[in-house]
């Protein structure tokens, strides 16, 4: 399946954030601590320039702890200022702004080297969308200024937002690149809700996610729905092992249809909404072993 999502409102974000980047001292790039590499927008390459970027890990709390820790060293090694937050319950939130300081620390002792009085860090936050953008502007302004929703494409417009007296942040709608070149890409941006749901087909969706979850997190599958025994598979499983695992959970949850045979539709909206509300535990669809 070619997932794909490019319309006009993200085109134009990107057309003013490259006229508004000269503004800018920091980038700060949000992505999904579940799919840290695969979250991380290619076209921030060319709109941040040579800005100094501060790399954040969102929605850690849903995400696999270890490998969060992995990912973190990875793009540490990369040269990037990497940390992991939660937006929604605020851990973390509040040292961005010092991170944003530490930063710019080279740029503000020549100013005032050269007399001039450092002014507040100006930044620039951008993720693709549901990324948690919103969520983690209105908790660093302590007041509620951006639009959240659970739904990608939320934020339309640009905005300056001021962060007590150290940052100013200005926010940008949530863009996705015009193509996916790993299929794997789309199907993990979908999995995690960045793609609306109407673009998507579930099945796909939760066949991709099943696979996964066979191959890594073979006990969390067990545990939610009960499971005695898990297909063990090494690489690929077959379609007869993802049928059965279908069928398994299905009829778990009852996802059944005249017959007695398997609703797949709501066997597969029923993992992915279990997926991304954490029902089936901390999981990271990705690792930097499989970036080597």
């Amino acid at each position: 399946m070619a997932i794909q999502w490019y319309p006009g409102h993200m085109a134009k974000a990107k057309r003013q954030m490259i006229e508004k980047i000269k503004l800018i001292d920091v980038v700060i790039e949000l992505v999904d601590a579940r799919i840290p590499l695969s979250s991380r927008n290619p076209l921030i390459d060319e709109i941040a320039a040579n800005k100094p970027r501060l790399l954040i890990l969102n929605k850690a709390d849903m995400a696999d702890h270890n490998l969060t820790d992995d990912w973190i060293h990875y793009f540490k090694e990369k040269g990037y200022s990497a940390h992991a937050v939660n937006a929604q319950s605020g851990k973390g939130t509040a040292s961005i702004p010092d991170w944003v300081h530490d930063l710019t620390a080279a740029k503000r002792e020549k100013l005032e080297s050269k007399g001039f009085r450092a002014r507040a860090d100006r930044a620039l936050i951008i993720g693709i969308p549901n990324v948690g953008k919103s969520t983690l502007i209105n908790r660093l302004a302590k007041r509620k200024i951006a639009k959240i929703g659970d739904r990608p494409g939320v934020t339309k417009g640009q905005q300056w937002i001021k962060v007590g007296k150290t940052m100013e942040l200005l926010d940008t709608p949530g863009i996705l690149w015009p193509k996916f070149e790993d299929p794997e890409v789309g199907l993990k941006l979908a999995a995690t809700g960045a793609i609306k749901d109407e673009l998507i087909d579930f099945q796909d969706i939760a066949v991709y996610l099943l696979k996964v979850l066979m191959a890594k997190y073979p006990n969390a599958l067990k545990d939610r729905y009960g499971l005695t025994d898990i297909p063990q598979v090494d690489g690929e499983p077959t379609n007869e092992e993802i049928v059965e695992l279908f069928d398994a959970i299905g009829k778990k949850r009852g996802c059944v249809i005249g017959g007695g045979n398997i609703d797949y539709d709501r066997t597969s909206e029923l993992l992915i909404r279990e997926f991304r509300t954490q029902k089936i535990g901390q999981i990271t669809l990705e690792t930097p072993e499989e970036t080597r």
